[in-house]
């Protein structure tokens, strides 16, 4: 006789829940990493519009160049500032898809358990009843060998 556990489908639902969980926690991890690669870029960027800004001085460039790349230096300041808000809110986004993960691990570990569990009873229950049928057979033998 073999196993059949009456809950598989949920069992199945739960561990099809956790896949997807995983994969939204990824999908937020590359959200946040792509983020923090364009704040490290608008970091490069700033960086050399100050190098910039410097060797212009350093060349006696007109005032209003010097002060178009300090304008420019300073928008990418904003831009940075605004990166860093988006940053924050990716890291809220990942912990809240971690929890979520969790969540779900959790859920499908109770259930696998439970299976387990079952299968485990049923189990011993098989054995039981295979020692049975032998302990009625070597009763009957003997019956007959008695007679």
């Amino acid at each position: 006789m073999k196993f059949h556990y009456a809950f598989q489908k949920i069992v199945d639902l739960k561990g099809n829940e956790k896949t997807q969980a995983e994969w939204m926690l990824s999908s937020a991890i590359g959200r946040l990493q792509a983020e923090e690669n364009r704040l490290q870029e608008l970091n490069q960027k700033r960086d050399q519009m100050y190098a910039a800004q410097q060797e212009a001085a350093a060349r006696c460039t007109p005032v209003s160049e010097i002060r178009s790349i300090q304008a420019y230096a300073q928008h990418l300041e904003e831009c940075m500032e605004r990166k860093r808000a988006d940053i924050r809110t990716a890291h809220v986004n990942v912990t809240s898809k971690q929890q979520a993960l969790n969540e779900k691990m959790l859920d499908e570990k109770v259930w696998l358990k439970a299976r387990d569990k079952s299968r485990e009873k049923f189990r011993h229950e098989s054995l039981l009843r295979e020692q049975n049928e032998l302990d009625e057979i070597a009763t009957v033998r003997f019956a007959i060998k008695a007679r």
